[in-house]
């Protein structure tokens, strides 16, 4: 890392402009971004705590979980810290790092909701198999792969972002990310940016594309089944098409607002952040967790039990 440059830290002047919306951002940051964190939290305390739901897609859930607290941890605090300072800013260490989390959470909630899409195409469409091809030591192998390729992938973009030599030290942004540094180098250089887009376009389209798979399959296996197999195919894989096409639509979105090189409404660009980072968290619990019967049942067994120890 350049010593000269990583001395200077890099100050974010997007937040001078919010003026009296600053509290009221600071409150609606807090309460989704706490609301979000304790019902992964309480996810995933149910699961490790019942046994009975030690399965392939409830540790897939609680991976997504642990996804997306990652995600929003990584940048809300480091917004309502800059909301509330004077001068908000943070070293390029600590900018580095928050891209290292960054890249990880979007490229690990897709890689997490293709595997979920596969669970469900071999529940559906190889149920006598299911128990012998979704093992717990073939779910973690493939947990462990996600998690190693990424952190390569990531740490490979911090490398080549950190070799940078900065001459300038604003960004107009809520946090950092691989482009925004590359934008401040003093060599104009393609290969940062070059890098993370194509990274973004294979951790889109690979887990894409076998999301597409698993569902043409699955919907070729429903459309021969009973009126009732098909409800049932229907309400299992639902949330999961919910929480896809959102994370999905966010992702796009976020890709395409880091990409304009114009200046854009600061609203757009609160927007923006709010839904990549704080409602995909809140949302994704809920929307595929909390709903389902047996999370339900095990949330309140859980808690009649602790009811009964007090």
């Amino acid at each position: 890392m350049n010593s000269s440059a990583s001395a200077a830290p890099i100050i974010f002047t997007i937040y001078s402009s919010f003026g009296l919306y600053n509290f009221a951002l600071v409150v609606c940051i807090c309460v989704l971004y706490v609301s979000g964190l304790c019902i992964n939290l309480v996810l995933i305390l149910v699961v490790c705590v019942e046994s009975r739901l030690h399965r392939p897609m409830y540790v897939l859930l609680v991976n997504l979980a642990v996804s997306g607290v990652m995600g929003s941890s990584s940048v809300c605090p480091a917004i309502i810290k800059h909301l509330v300072a004077n001068r908000p800013e943070t070293s390029l260490a600590g900018c580095l790092t928050q891209v290292f989390f960054i890249n990880m959470y979007s490229g690990c909630i897709f890689s997490i909701l293709a595997l979920m899409a596969y669970d469900r195409y071999v529940s559906i469409c190889k149920p006598l198999l299911y128990h012998s091809i979704m093992t717990p030591a073939r779910v973690r192998l493939m947990l462990l792969l996600v998690y190693v390729v990424l952190s390569f992938l990531s740490a490979v973009q911090v490398y080549l972002t950190s070799m940078l030599r900065l001459c300038s030290h604003t960004v107009d942004k809520l946090a950092c990310d691989s482009n925004v540094i590359a934008k401040l180098s003093c060599k104009k250089t393609h290969v940062v940016s070059v890098y993370g887009l194509c990274c973004v376009v294979c951790l889109m389209l690979l887990p894409c594309v076998l999301v597409l798979l698993s569902y043409v399959h699955i919907f070729m296996v429903v459309c021969k089944t009973s009126r009732v197999s098909q409800m049932k195919a229907l309400q299992t894989c639902t949330p999961h098409l919910v929480t896809f096409v959102n994370f999905s639509v966010a992702t796009f979105f976020g890709v395409l607002y880091n990409r304009l090189n114009n200046q854009v409404p600061k609203a757009v660009t609160v927007f923006t952040y709010i839904n990549f980072f704080v409602v995909p968290p809140l949302l994704h619990p809920i929307i595929y967790g909390i709903k389902m019967q047996e999370i339900q049942q095990s949330i309140s067994r859980v808690m009649k039990g602790r009811v009964v120890q007090l």
